[in-house]
């Protein structure tokens, strides 16, 4: 195990330190975060307006978007909060009250203000 420490990403406290040797927590206020992740900074995820996410972001669904398996769309307007990007084409993770937790893509949302 590593004995370094890393500043955090969420809060900047300096001294967050090395749980296993990829993962990384805040003692300050209990992020944790893994460097494999972190070390793959050329992915940038934008909304519609071209504004960047981040993971924890809340955005707006921009137009009805259609469920698969659901009888209603997800209504233009809807707040999601707390969102985690990931790869692939649906690239934000989420869940939505009424939906649960499912996948939407980023040019169907903006960053809400």
């Amino acid at each position: 195990m590593s004995e370094e420490t890393k500043p955090c990403p969420q809060c900047e406290y300096p001294y967050a330190y090395a749980i296993d040797d990829t993962t990384y927590t805040c003692p300050d206020c209990n992020f944790e975060w893994s460097t494999i992740e972190s070390s793959n900074v050329a992915t940038v995820v934008k909304d519609a307006n071209g504004n960047i996410l981040q993971n924890g972001d809340t955005v707006v669904v921009i137009k009805d978007l259609p469920v698969k398996g659901a009888s209603k769309p997800v209504k233009s307007g809807t707040k999601v909060k707390n969102i985690r990007l990931v790869e692939g084409d649906h690239n934000i993770a989420c869940k939505i009250d009424g939906f649960g937790a499912m996948g939407l893509k980023s040019e169907f949302v903006r960053k809400a203000n």
